[in-house]
């Protein structure tokens, strides 16, 4: 609740204008149509804006206006604080009508922002440092409950506990799904939407995450740019607003197999970092900074080919091919759910990049972690994936542009290539100092393909070291956004 200085703002017509008690002192309280509480106090003005409003409760003769005013705070995701406090503002009508009245316009007022009103949430309490349970109760909670959100909660048990449930479960009473998590949980809740037979009206419940685990892109993505600190608190009054934005959905298909990718994709060292680092797990996000060093310092080169259709100005890079789409591909097993974009991929223009390869890297967001500014250019639904293609670099000069990661400079170091893409195919090969050993392809945090002798090489992954592709599609999901 700020303190406002007399401007030159044009005030919105009043709804309601009064005099109520405030602090025992008879005071002009005034509703505006642009939801804004005005009243003085101690003769100075004062107002709460729409957006500062949670909700308001009757004690008594007294009306408590539950808000959250903003402040600077901690940059760090999943702190508790962030950009926000609680404060109340409390006052009494001098008759029972007018009360009667207050409340009325209030309630209107808030209903009409269109904000959630019940929401699933998934708690995933073995993500990251194992704190999002903690998390959800102290934090996010509270806020919800201060805003008269009605909650389901569940508590995913295992890997795909999500996507089970929301791929079956009846979601129409639902505003929204609210994933307190890293991007895991995400993921799989994009995939069991797309999984339905409903999906095409699934897809438009939103999806809001609230920062819990060792990645956090997807969050500090939609945070970042608007200045707000990658917060739980920040995540869940983004969510609490109800402003919404879409989001690009990239199809994974190699045969008939299908993932749902809004992240990223990568392989080579951004893939071996991000999926070998799992045995740090109980560092949280140091585990990418601690196990990178080691993979740079032993570093490895992957043979293979790349094919992409450049988004318009970046036809230069890569030389002229041709791409013949496997007949297979574009047939499904499946009888229900999201079968991937009708592109007639053959008739576009296609450009590859032949291995050997330090790092390939599709993202979908700017940020692939609370740390990483992978992708600077990076919008949500551009209908392009930003892709990052490192070959020859020396290990000095690797160590130097993977300390840029954090500001997003890395991408024009002279070893990397950094261009938007509208289609993609990999074609993965093994090391070029041991043919006998593979690599792993990674998409949002979880193995999609183990290549021989590879970590972990005899768990089963999704689909094989082999060629897959990639199509976007603009704008096909939903998120929470702060605007």
């Amino acid at each position: 609740m700020d303190l406002q200085p007399e401007n030159d703002h044009v005030p919105s017509p009043p709804l309601i204008s009064d005099r109520v008690l405030i602090n025992g002192v008879v005071t002009p309280l005034t509703l505006t149509a642009d939801g804004e509480l005005h009243w003085t106090e101690s003769c100075r003005r004062k107002s709460t804006t729409e957006k500062e409003i949670l909700s308001f409760v009757v004690e008594g003769n007294k009306v408590r206006v539950k808000t959250l005013v903003e402040r600077r705070g901690s940059i760090c995701c999943g702190g508790s604080g962030g950009d926000y406090a609680r404060k109340d503002f409390v006052f009494e009508p001098l008759y029972d009508e007018s009360r009667k009245l207050w409340c009325d316009e209030l309630r209107q007022q808030l209903q009409s922002l269109g904000r959630p009103r019940r929401l699933l949430v998934f708690v995933n309490p073995f993500g990251g440092k194992k704190t999002a349970r903690k998390i959800f109760l102290e934090e996010v909670k509270p806020l919800f409950d201060d805003a008269d959100v009605q909650l389901d909660i569940l508590e995913t048990k295992y890997q795909l506990h999500a996507k089970e449930m929301v791929k079956s479960m009846d979601l129409s009473k639902y505003d929204g799904i609210v994933c307190v998590s890293g991007d895991g949980v995400l993921v799989e809740v994009v995939n069991g939407l797309l999984e339905r037979a409903d999906w095409r009206t699934a897809l438009k419940l939103p999806i809001g995450m609230v920062p819990a685990g060792s990645g956090n892109g997807m969050i500090k993505s939609l945070l970042d740019p608007v200045g707000l600190s990658c917060s739980a608190t920040s995540a869940t009054v983004t969510i609490i607003r109800g402003h919404r934005r879409s989001l690009d959905v990239a199809t994974i298909s190699q045969g008939t197999t299908k993932f749902f990718s809004v992240l990223m994709l990568a392989w080579g060292l951004v893939a071996d970092i991000d999926i070998e680092s799992e045995k740090f797990r109980w560092m949280g996000s140091a585990r990418f900074d601690v196990y990178g060093l080691q993979r740079i310092i032993c570093l490895r080169q992957y043979n293979g080919r790349i094919l992409f259709v450049p988004a318009p100005g970046f036809e230069s890079y890569g030389k002229p091919a041709s791409y013949h789409v496997d007949t297979e591909s574009s047939v499904s097993d499946k009888t229900q759910g999201y079968q991937g974009p009708d592109t007639n991929l053959e008739d576009m223009e296609w450009r590859e990049i032949k291995g050997p390869f330090v790092s390939v890297w599709l993202h979908n967001v700017p940020w692939g972690a609370e740390n990483t500014l992978a992708a600077p250019n990076a919008k949500f639904s551009d209908g392009f994936l930003d892709l990052i293609v490192m070959k020859d670099c020396p290990k000095l000069a690797l160590l130097s542009l993977m300390t840029k990661l954090s500001d997003g400079t890395h991408v024009h170091s002279p070893y990397a290539s950094y261009l938007k893409v509208k289609a993609f195919v990999l074609e993965p090969g093994a090391r070029i100092d041991e043919e006998d050993k593979e690599g792993i392809i990674d998409s949002d945090g979880e193995v999609l393909a183990r290549g021989r002798k590879s970590y972990k090489c005899e768990e089963k992954a999704l689909m094989s070291y082999d060629k897959l592709q990639i199509t976007v599609d603009q704008g096909l999901a939903t998120l929470f956004s702060p605007e």
